[in-house]
């Protein structure tokens, strides 16, 4: 679990600083990134080695202490993601953020206090392990549990609120969230009132404690999955986009190829910038797919002359020949016919032949058209033709 934890932190960390650095005024996503970064720096001196390391270089407690203080920092800039998120004005929620600093600086200060009063032989204790009849000890768990629970709980009714007017990815990621800031609630009141029982001379163990710890131990990674849930949701349906998008530039190759031949001055000659990051960036396939998906369009209304026959009454009937039905969506029948015919139309053009259409040769004749009238259905029609196209050569 511990490993689990740290990938995921280190993960989350990556996927929203890199969120950063490209909306750098977002206040809300600053929030939320130091929220993660603060985590992540936690989570070192709560394992053995880094408490071991911290304790050894700064002296007995040290780990507990800055693992705390960097949790009340993680839940205070939780608590500000809403802040900003709910202000109408970001000068109010800048304004709201630095006044919540007040209580957090009070429970660090006070943490530090009670570490500082604890005896050096008594600190270096985790809070299962801790002496909580020692005041210091006591008063260190106590300021910091009763800070935490403070912020989470703001948190956590701000959650509340913004599932209700979310939906999709979103409103999951915020599910999440809530689920698990619920239950780390719930387990810092069972260890805050225990702090107080154990200070008191209670037993230091109880089946209703080591839930809490248990209970605790599973809503950190799911609160770090929900709150990284909706942009990596996001991401994944990017991804998929940029599938299709490859594999369909790839089918059109055939179409394009022939008719880039028959019309080479209809490509689109822009290079980019920088060639080798258009080729490894997301963007760089969806401009390379749309450009194929023009060029091959243009090139369709160039050749539409050759493939235009007229019919018994010498009227054109192309466009009827030519055209799928509108629904469903065109059947291979349309484009098997139309690829044969637009091979033997190619081959015209570059013998020289007249266009068989009565009209000018430079006027278009209707060819297929997508069944709805976007961008994204007329490609998907071009790679069923490309696809006949491909398959006529065989």
């Amino acid at each position: 679990m511990t490993a689990v934890l740290g990938v995921l932190l280190v993960a989350a960390v990556a996927w929203k600083g890199y969120q950063l650095s490209r909306a750098p005024a977002d206040l809300p996503l600053r929030s939320v990134t130091l929220c993660l970064v603060s985590a992540a720096l936690a989570f070192p001196f709560g394992t053995g080695p880094g408490a071991r390391a911290a304790d050894g270089l700064l002296g007995a407690g040290a780990a507990e202490l800055l693992q705390n203080v960097l949790l009340l920092c993680c839940v205070y800039f939780l608590m500000c993601f809403y802040l900003h998120s709910a202000a109408l004005d970001p000068a109010r929620g800048r304004r709201r953020a630095r006044l919540e600093l007040v209580p957090l600086g009070l429970a660090a200060g006070l943490a530090a206090v009670s570490m500082a009063a604890t005896p050096p032989g008594a600190r270096g204790g985790t809070y299962d392990t801790a002496d909580m009849q020692i005041a210091g000890v006591a008063g260190f768990y106590l300021s910091a549990g009763l800070y935490l629970g403070y912020a989470l709980a703001m948190a956590l009714w701000w959650t509340y609120r913004y599932i209700r007017l979310s939906q999709g990815s979103l409103a999951t990621g915020l599910r999440l969230t809530a689920v698990a800031m619920a239950a780390m609630v719930l387990a810092d009141v069972v260890r805050q009132v225990f702090v107080v029982v154990r200070w008191a001379g209670g037993p230091d163990e109880s089946p209703l404690l080591t839930g809490a710890n248990l209970t605790l131990s599973i809503a950190v990674p799911v609160f770090v999955i929900g709150v990284s849930y909706p942009g990596a949701a996001t991401r994944i349906a990017a991804l998929r986009l940029w599938w299709r998008h490859r594999r369909a530039y790839h089918r059109l190759r055939p179409l394009w190829a022939a008719l880039h031949q028959a019309f080479p001055e209809d490509e689109l000659t822009r290079v980019p910038t920088r060639p080798w990051g258009d080729r490894l960036l997301l963007r760089g396939v969806h401009r390379r797919y749309y450009r194929r998906v023009i060029e091959c369009r243009d090139g369709l209304v160039r050749i539409s002359p050759y493939l235009a026959r007229p019919d018994a009454d010498g009227e054109e009937e192309g466009a009827r020949d030519a055209a799928p039905p509108a629904r469903p969506e065109p059947s291979e029948s349309w484009a098997a016919d139309l690829a044969a015919r637009l091979r033997a139309a190619l081959h015209d053009h570059a013998a020289g032949a007249p266009a068989p259409s009565r009209v000018a040769p430079s006027k278009a004749v209707l060819l297929p058209m997508p069944a709805e009238e976007t961008l994204e259905g007329d490609a998907r029609q071009l790679v069923t033709l490309s696809d006949a196209f491909h398959a006529a050569a065989r």
